[in-house]
């Protein structure tokens, strides 16, 4: 039996960190061209008693270079499979906590090569993001950066109401129809946003364009938006100075500012 935290983390990971792969493949010049024509089938799992199929996997399947990504799917003959002996090992390996335990136990596709390598270059390009604790210096690794967070907030905070997290669904069942937002002035390409409403809640890229957000988390630059998601920069002052602007009433910054801390907690 799981501990509910290791469900949570693997909630986090299978459903709103993986997917980013295909953000960052398509993204990153010298990562696309390494899919240019391929067709493959690529996997991350683990096993899991407790779930009806015996394992938790997110698949993706490349089709002439273009990435789609199925999440809770289980592939019968993936190319290339990185697959963890539990959720614990899948969590603490992609907390960092590299040791024996949280090795993978099945590596499918090293014959592969050329395929292998791409992947885990897509894969280490991955970790490089979510892990760093400096902003880069360049824009365009800063877009994709807050691009990358954006999404993996807004998913993961969706995702874990669907699991049941107690504090987030507690709050998702008690709200009317509202849309959320995440967003910089200037950089359309990097917004985010949730819907909520009686319990369901559902993540998008982008902004949000069928109603007007009912609040929006907007920053007057990348470099502010870095020093909140990297944790350099204090919320309070970045408020008064202006890098953060509350679309909306600021009690609900920050209940939604709670929700991305207990994310960021589960991912880490």
């Amino acid at each position: 039996m799981h501990k509910n935290e290791d469900i949570y983390a693997s909630t986090i990971f299978f459903n709103a960190a993986l997917p980013l792969l295909k953000v960052i493949a398509n993204d990153v010049p010298n990562l696309k061209s390494k899919f240019t024509g391929v067709n493959a089938v690529f996997q991350i799992s683990a096993i899991d008693p407790d779930h009806p199929k015996g394992k938790r996997s997110t698949c993706f399947i490349i089709e002439n270079g273009e990435w789609t990504v199925k999440l809770d799917t289980i592939h019968d003959s993936p190319d290339v499979e990185i697959g963890f002996k539990t959720i614990e090992a899948m969590n603490g390996f992609f907390k960092g906590k590299i040791a024996p335990a949280t090795l993978p136990r099945k590596l499918k596709g090293i014959g592969k090569l050329g395929l292998f390598m791409a992947f885990l270059s897509v894969l280490l390009k991955m970790s490089s993001l979510l892990t760093a604790t400096e902003a880069p210096k360049d824009k365009e690794t800063q877009e994709l950066m807050v691009k990358c967070f954006f999404y993996l907030l807004s998913t993961g905070i969706s995702q874990l109401n669907k699991a049941g997290y107690p504090a987030i669904h507690d709050w998702a069942l008690k709200s009317p129809d509202r849309v959320y937002g995440w967003a910089v002035n200037g950089y359309p390409s990097v917004s985010a946003h949730m819907r909520v409403k009686e319990g369901l809640t559902k993540a998008g890229r982008g902004e949000y364009t069928k109603a007007l957000t009912f609040f929006t988390l907007r920053f007057d630059s990348l470099e502010s938006a870095l020093g909140i998601l990297l944790d350099t920069d204090d919320m309070l002052e970045a408020v008064k100075a202006g890098r953060l602007i509350m679309d909306g009433a600021p009690e609900f910054g920050a209940q939604i500012g709670g929700f991305m801390l207990e994310v960021g907690a589960l991912a880490k």
